[in-house]
């Protein structure tokens, strides 16, 4: 599990292990690591143009020590300080006696035009609302430039805490960070300007508290949470996911979230709706009703709403299938039916999966703000309705009642595509069906949906369809299952 932490944890983390270790130790193993991560995207630093820019405080210092380690390793460093006067003293003689130079910011275009890296230490994890406005001319030379740019412990410019991006921010092809993740290293927006991520351990150990922020599954957590029949399982056993999608106008709805459901670990998927023939002519294996859900028999879980429309019939089968007493995935056009209080009166669980417009429009704001506020919005969803929320997007994030939001590390571009939310509702739906508890359902969803997609993209990347990410979900089951 890859968990992040906030500002404040990580700051108090640090106190604790300063106490305890010699004045300067933790900037030095920063230092250390920082350089050994640039000499390492260098390919060797010796003869390599180096130029750090430093901010004042901590996250400058750590910026300037590690130049100073570039410099007495061969690589010509020129450090660009926006604030002379509060540049980190240590930092800096370091850095001089190791034969770095200092440039002003206005003469350090050509220095930056020149450079082979580019360190960002601007402004560390306690900065908000961008950069100031000497710093974006900065930021803007290193973007353009040839050079890789690696931002110390993050870009300057994002917010650590919440992945938002409130201005202009430094764009990394590589982010150093030190002793934990920050949650906005993995949250989109501000994920979009870390580049790949590098961990450097300074000892903050069992100085860390073990509730995180944030998490991330990784391979092992997600084997371990995958449904796993036994010589006793029959189909009803293993669990029976009812599918209530589709409509005369969108009979693929349902079509795409049963693909999804029958690769999701239950035994059976029982359908409800208007596109049977087209579900029966697909996959025969679907156990077909006319409904109304109430009546069409016995199930572990429901999914509803893709594809569904938004007549008197779609609306009825919404509130039919949220007063049944079994978990419930609404997604589409059954979130825009659903009735909040009905949700928050459900002793069975709840699971939302919107994207971002529709998120937006169960919490009465603008898609804009979701977009640039993803946890804070995924975690208002889940407070509003009482439910696990599941918020679509390039960062999908799963937030419940308890534990930490779940972010999920897979995916690709590709799967922005017509119909693939239809498949995850239905692979969740099944996870659900299986018994897995809502949060861990969505969390292992979303992260075989997009491990599939990488799959069926392939190495290079090329564009997939939904039923590409459908037939390629066994593969991303074995995958994980190594």
């Amino acid at each position: 599990m890859r968990h992040a932490y906030s500002v404040e944890t990580v700051r108090g983390a640090e106190w604790a292990l300063m106490e305890r270790v010699p004045e300067g130790a933790l900037m030095q193993r920063a230092a250390a690591g920082l350089a050994a991560a640039c000499v390492a995207a260098l390919g060797g630093a010796y003869g390599a143009r180096v130029v750090v820019l430093a901010g004042s405080g901590d996250n400058g210092g750590d910026a300037l020590y590690a130049g100073a380690r570039l410099a007495g390793r061969g690589a010509g460093v020129t450090a660009v300080l926006l604030a002379p006067e509060r540049a980190h003293r240590g930092g800096l003689a370091a850095l001089r006696a190791a034969g770095g130079r200092t440039l002003a910011p206005e003469a350090a275009g050509p220095a930056i035009g020149r450079a082979d890296l580019v360190l960002d230490g601007i402004v560390g994890i306690g900065g908000k609302g961008g950069l100031r406005p000497e710093a974006v001319p900065l930021a803007e030379a290193a973007e353009k430039s040839d050079a890789i740019v690696v931002a110390v412990d993050l870009p300057s410019g994002i917010d650590a805490d919440t992945g938002e991006v409130r201005g202009a921010a430094v764009r990394a092809d590589m982010t150093v960070t030190f002793g934990a993740y920050k949650p906005g290293l993995l949250i989109d927006p501000a994920a979009g300007y870390a580049g790949a991520l590098r961990l450097i351990d300074i000892g903050l150990g069992a100085t860390v508290p073990p509730v995180a922020e944030l998490e991330a599954l990784q391979h092992a957590d997600v084997a371990a949470l995958l449904p796993r029949p036994t010589g006793e399982s029959d189909k009803y056993r293993r669990g029976v996911i009812g599918v209530v999608a589709g409509s005369e106008r969108y009979p693929g709805a349902a079509v795409l979230a049963v693909a999804g459901a029958l690769r999701g670990g239950a035994g059976a998927v029982r359908y409800v709706g208007l596109g049977a023939d087209a579900v029966l002519a697909r996959f025969p294996e679907t156990l077909v009703s006319a409904g109304p859900p109430r009546k069409a028999g016995r199930v572990q879980a429901w999914v509803v709403g893709p594809g569904l429309g938004d007549g008197a019939d779609a609306r009825q089968a919404v509130d039919d299938v949220l007063t049944s007493d079994v978990p419930v995935l609404v997604d589409a056009d059954g979130l825009r039916l659903l009735d909040r209080d009905l949700v928050r009166s459900r002793a069975a669980e709840t699971v939302l999966t919107p994207h971002a417009g529709e998120a937006a429009a169960l919490l009465g704001v603008s898609r804009e703000e979701v977009e640039g506020a993803r946890l804070s919005s995924v975690r208002a969803l889940a407070e509003r309705f009482g439910a696990t929320a599941l918020l679509k997007g390039s960062t999908t994030l799963v937030a419940s009642s308890s534990g930490p939001v779940r972010v999920n590390p897979t995916g690709t571009p590709w799967l922005a595509t017509a119909g693939s939310g239809d498949i995850l509702s239905g692979l969740t739906g099944s996870l659900l069906a299986a018994g897995l508890a809502g949060r861990d359902a969505a969390a292992v969803g979303a992260y075989l949906h997009g491990l599939a997609a990488r799959i069926a993209s392939g190495a290079v990347g090329a564009p997939v369809s939904a039923l590409d990410v459908a037939f390629a979900v066994p593969d991303a089951w074995r995958n994980v299952r190594g």
